[in-house]
């Protein structure tokens, strides 16, 4: 089969990597693609919100399976134009990607269901911001409505707090028109987990457990980012043990996974791709944070380095409509990944610096170095981005696992390198045993 993954980030990496092992896979192409994606597939310079190319390109190469990355493409609707095309994509239509683009629409969408998930109010401006927040009792979160790449999320403790967050939403603008509508939500304490599943428009499939690390500063400070870690299982209290994952997964899958997928069936927008839920295990049980409508990102680099399965028919078969199977397998081992990041992100990074080191990660067993936001410059990687590397690493548990993770990236430097030093700490400090 001929397969085009569509992005150029950490997770495009991880899936070229993923779909490159596949016996029944004939030419892998991605756009735009990065310099690793580019040593697994025949890199296209095409955008991925350039959707009219990317059909045109699809026809011309007779794509069998095109798979999406990013959720910008999603939200405009590139899944549409594919299918009027009667071109083969693995992802969810204009309609059903609501479900991330939409804030609003998603919360709104969980209070008409029953789906467990954090109080809130609809604001859009600053006097109705206030009147929720006072309503709802510090802390609060503000949310963005549209896609802001993962950093349309502020955190509230006190009236100072609030005060500079209505400046950046209101004054400064910062997200644009996706800060338009603001959703003004309760803040929930506990361990934040990512659950993802795929999804054939009737079956869920749920990959592992995986948690992500979202705050640029150790011990969970600072602003969000779009992820500087991750690990698969998420190693949280609600999953330790088999018997526990198996309890806890399925509770996820009764009362959020296969609620949300009817839900949005009801609403004539059947979902078809990969299906996240962030979620937070509270003293009430586990909370809808947000929905996405694409894999993770870290999350998808250590999960994919777990998958046993052929991702490239499995993928195939859900395009179509039936996976053919009732459940993923997963390897045993442990796996995690640690973002280096540039100085700076996820403001304005320090860019351009040359990358050392890649070629002894080449040579360790287990290890991989996806791309996230590198170029080449003179014959030379150079970083190009927020978020440069992810380090991803498997072991025989996951304290194993996160160690050979950190060890590789020990390896990689370049001037203005930036990554948290604690990831997976505050799990591994948790589980049984530990002092």
């Amino acid at each position: 089969m001929k397969v085009l993954v569509i992005g150029n980030g950490g997770r495009e990496h991880a899936l070229c990597w993923k779909l490159a092992q596949s016996p029944e896979l004939e030419a892998l192409y991605c756009a735009p693609g990065n310099p690793g994606t580019a040593r697994l597939a025949r890199s296209v310079d095409i955008r991925p919100d350039e959707i009219q190319q990317l059909v045109e390109f699809a026809q011309e190469e007779a794509i069998d399976l095109t798979v999406v990355g990013p959720e910008l493409p999603l939200v405009l609707g590139l899944v549409d134009e594919f299918r009027e095309a009667d071109l083969a994509v693995f992802g969810p239509t204009r309609r059903a990607a609501e479900l991330e683009g939409s804030k609003v629409f998603a919360k709104e969408l969980m209070q008409r269901h029953g789906i467990p998930t954090a109080d809130f109010e609809i604001a859009h401006d600053e006097r109705s911001v206030l009147r929720a927040a006072k309503r709802i009792g510090l802390p609060v979160v503000l949310k963005a409505e549209g896609l802001a790449a993962g950093k349309g999320v502020l955190i509230v403790h006190d009236r100072q707090e609030l005060e500079d967050a209505l400046g950046v939403f209101f004054g400064q603008r910062r997200f644009g028109q996706a800060g338009d509508r603001i959703v003004v939500e309760e803040f929930l304490e506990g361990e934040e987990v990512s659950f993802i599943a795929l999804c054939d428009g009737a079956r869920i499939l749920p990959l592992a457990s995986s948690k992500d690390y979202k705050r640029i500063g150790e011990n969970d400070e600072g602003p969000n980012t779009g992820g500087m870690g991750a690990h698969s299982p998420a190693g949280v209290a609600s999953f330790h043990g088999r018997e526990e994952i198996v309890k806890t997964g399925a509770a996820v899958m009764e009362r959020i996974m296969h609620p949300v997928a009817a839900a949005m069936a009801d609403d004539n927008r059947p979902f078809k791709g990969f299906l996240y839920a962030g979620l937070v295990e509270t003293a009430d049980g586990m909370k809808v944070l947000e929905f996405n409508v694409r894999l993770g990102d870290p999350e998808a680099q250590p999960l994919l380095m777990r998958l046993e399965d052929d991702l490239v028919p499995l993928l195939a078969a859900g395009a179509r409509g039936d996976f053919g199977v009732d459940r993923l397998h997963f390897r045993k081992e442990a796996a995690a990944c640690i973002v280096l990041a540039a100085e700076g992100y996820p403001g304005k990074p320090v860019t351009g610096e040359p990358i050392e080191g890649l070629e002894a990660i080449d040579e360790l067993e287990g290890v991989e170095a996806f791309h996230a936001g590198t170029a080449m410059e003179d014959g030379r990687v150079v970083t190009a981005g927020g978020r440069v590397l992810g380090i991803a690493a498997t072991g025989v548990d996951l304290r194993a696992a996160l160690q050979r993770a950190y060890d590789a990236a020990a390896l990689v430097r370049w001037p203005h390198r930036y990554m948290r030093r604690d990831i997976g700490r505050r799990v591994l400090e948790a589980l049984p045993g530990e002092d």
